[in-house]
């Protein structure tokens, strides 16, 4: 019989396929979800079968690397941090350097299947697993 004690847990790391496993549960898919989503999906999952009101938090510890590279200071990851924008994230490595196309940066977002780079400006958000190219300028 598991208790209370039992389902706590600290320093659960994401699957590659951005799965936890989580006792009574089993396998939760976190791809797409919040942190307040998955807090009500382990809340209802422990309501009424095992516990009478559970209280569920989760707090994030660590995020996945961003990626920037081309034309800028100091390529390279970069933790991420909420609130990330590409302007932010230039600044971070560095800024751009004498060669870049401020105007050609593109990002590639990690759960984009298609893995198409798309032009953004400066204030576009930036999430974990994203690689920022910024291109080079023939002027």
């Amino acid at each position: 019989m598991l208790g209370e004690e039992d389902l706590k847990r600290d320093h659960i790391r994401l699957s590659d396929a951005a799965t936890i496993s989580y006792p009574i549960l089993g396998e939760i898919r976190l791809s797409g979800k919040t942190v307040a989503e998955l807090e009500r999906i382990i809340r209802e999952g422990l309501r009424g079968r095992y516990l009478v009101n559970p209280q569920v938090t989760v707090t994030i510890n660590e995020y996945r690397n961003f990626y920037i590279n081309g034309q800028i200071k100091k390529p390279g990851g970069y933790p991420f941090i909420p609130g990330l924008t590409v302007l932010k994230a230039v600044s971070l490595a560095g800024g751009f350097n004498e060669r870049a196309a401020k105007d050609k940066v593109f990002i590639m977002r990690e759960n984009d299947p298609a893995q198409k780079r798309m032009p953004v400006d400066m204030n576009v958000a930036v999430y974990p697993g994203d690689v920022i190219t910024v291109e080079e300028s023939f002027f």
